[in-house]
């Protein structure tokens, strides 16, 4: 299933915030690929558009295939390195098939599909009962959805793979009834952010609840109160797009991964669980926590200046004498890394990644964006 986002127009040197606001929805969806179709007439065009794929490979979450005039080697290397999963040479491709060859040995031998355009191949949503299976070939990139009503593409990918359509429906590996229930016949379920992993809630499913939301895509529970299935946020519309579930040894608890629009609770707080039972005074030593701490705290003295702070100070003096922090402080961790006390080198780095977070502030640079780079090499 593919989600046809857009045709970038030529010398189109920066994207809006509504076409990252459509990316960061389409996160949440279960589309497999995002598709793109790009056009060049200049060398600023061209460098236009690859600085547009860096920007939106690094916020999708889906992979990306583009399809691009190809003229030169260097364009496969630079769509390459903006993290696109495929390549399409489109109509206007202008090079010989050696250099086409070259890339696919360099670069994978999947990455380059010579003139093709999956546009010819699209249907709306609403519109299956219409198609015939033998419409697609297995394995082709086949469905364009163009459709403004993105909320139901898990439903569709569902009815599809049930039409014997081959596409990536979410199917669960364990039925229901391979899980232990309790004794009302429900399954506890912990529910995680997906990104974060912080908890946010605990809820109860029964197998209707259980699958309806691989059918849908949205978690779906069992309501022991009102005693009917319920879909998360059908009401306040704060709902949560399944990612990815995992049952414990026992097949009785399940853990749910999710992307969560708005918050979980309804006091309106970004978890259920903020009652303290026992306050531990315990250092936090989890570092990607600690490090969205840190990050936090220098926002905040950015934009709240707080008289006598050293972080302020350096805000005051400007980029130039933060960059000199930075690299003293780099340079600092290549001298402890010399010496023969080992224990140096963790307050150094810890000096670096102190002055790194402030640049990063001054940069509006955040360590999710910088994580999800690295998830990307």
């Amino acid at each position: 299933m593919i989600y046809f986002l857009k045709q970038l127009e030529p010398g189109n040197k920066k994207l809006s915030e509504s076409f990252f606001e459509t990316l960061v929805s389409l996160n949440r969806l279960n589309y497999d690929y995002l598709y793109i179709k790009g056009e060049a007439f200049s060398d600023e065009d061209k460098e236009n558009f690859f600085h547009n794929m860096i920007e939106i490979s690094a916020v999708s979450e889906i992979p990306v295939i583009v399809s691009f005039p190809i003229t030169h080697f260097e364009d496969m290397k630079k769509l390459y390195y903006a993290n696109a999963k495929l390549i399409v040479a489109s109509e206007k491709t202008n090079v010989d098939s050696s250099v086409i060859e070259e890339g696919c040995k360099r670069f994978g031998k999947d990455l380059v599909v010579m003139k093709n355009d999956f546009s010819e191949k699209s249907i709306e949503l609403g519109s299956l009962d219409e198609l015939d299976p033998d419409y697609i070939k297995e394995g082709d990139f086949y469905i364009i959805d163009k459709s403004e009503r993105l909320e139901e593409i898990a439903s569709l990918k569902s009815a599809m793979s049930e039409k014997g359509f081959a596409t990536k429906a979410l199917v669960p590996s364990i039925s229901f009834e391979k899980l232990k229930k309790n004794d009302d016949g429900l399954v506890p379920v912990i529910v995680t952010d997906y990104k974060t992993d912080k908890i946010l809630m605990m809820a109860y499913m029964n197998e209707e609840a259980y699958n309806n939301t691989f059918k849908t895509g949205l978690m779906n529970y069992y309501s022991r109160s009102r005693k009917s299935q319920w879909i998360k946020g059908e009401t306040s519309g704060h709902f949560q797009y399944i990612k990815s579930m995992k049952a414990d040894c026992d097949l009785d608890t399940l853990i749910a991964r999710v992307s969560q629009v708005g918050v979980p609770c309804h006091t309106g707080k970004d978890t259920c669980f903020f009652n303290d039972v026992l306050r531990s005074e315990q250092v936090e030593k989890n570092p990607a926590k600690i490090l969205d701490d840190l990050y936090k705290v220098i926002e905040d003295r950015k934009a709240n200046p707080k008289e006598g702070s050293y972080t302020n100070y350096l805000f005051d003096e400007g980029l130039d004498k933060i960059l000199k922090k930075v690299g003293e402080e780099a340079c600092e961790i290549v001298i402890a890394s010399k010496n023969e006390e080992p224990k140096e080198i963790k307050y150094e780095i810890a000096d670096f990644l102190y002055h790194l977070s402030v640049l990063m502030v001054e940069k509006g640079v955040t360590w999710e964006e910088v994580a999800t780079e690295l998830a990307n090499r």
